[in-house]
C-alpha cells in the first residue's frame, strides 16, 4: 500500500451549470482555480449518462449508455493531474425514477441539476500507469 498523509486546503461549492457535462465542469473548476490535487463529492440529476465499467479480466473499460432522466444520489472522486491536464476520477450512483440504481465510472453527462464540494488537499497527484492493473493511478 502507498501512504501519503495529506492536509486540507481551500474548499469550494459549486453549482454545475445546465447543460453543460458533469466530469468536464469539475476539470474546469481544477484548471480555473490552480487544483492540483482534490477530493470531492456531489448530488443532483443529470439528463443522460455514460457510465464505465473497468473488466479487470480484459484490462479495458466496458461503456454502457443511459438516455434518461437520472438522479445523482451520490457522486465521489478525486482530482489529480493526468498528462498535464487536471483529471476528476469520478464515481456515481444514479437512479431511474423506479428507484433502481446504477453506478460505475462516469464518464460523460449532461447536467440538470448539480451541486458540488470540493476540498483541495496540500500536494500534487500525478497518475502514473500501473503495471498490475493497467490503469493510470496516483500515488
Amino acid at each position: 500500500m502507498n501512504v501519503r498523509e495529506v492536509t486540507g486546503g481551500r474548499e469550494f461549492v459549486a453549482r454545475l451549470d445546465h447543460g453543460a457535462d458533469w466530469r468536464e465542469q469539475i476539470e474546469s473548476l481544477a484548471a480555473d482555480e490552480g487544483i492540483d490535487a482534490a477530493w470531492f463529492v456531489g448530488m443532483g440529476a443529470v439528463q443522460d449518462a455514460e457510465l464505465w465499467y473497468y473488466d479487470q479480466d480484459d484490462f479495458e473499460y466496458k461503456a454502457a449508455r443511459f438516455e434518461e432522466p437520472l438522479e445523482v444520489a451520490a457522486c465521489v472522486g478525486n482530482l489529480a493531474d493526468l498528462d498535464g491536464e487536471p483529471f476528476a476520477h469520478t464515481h456515481v450512483t444514479l437512479s431511474r425514477r423506479s428507484g433502481q440504481a446504477l453506478a460505475g465510472h462516469l464518464d460523460r453527462s449532461t447536467v440538470f441539476a448539480g451541486e458540488l464540494y470540493v476540498r483541495e488537499l496540500d500536494t500534487e497527484l500525478v497518475r502514473e500507469h500501473d503495471d498490475a492493473t493497467d490503469l493510470d493511478l496516483w500515488l
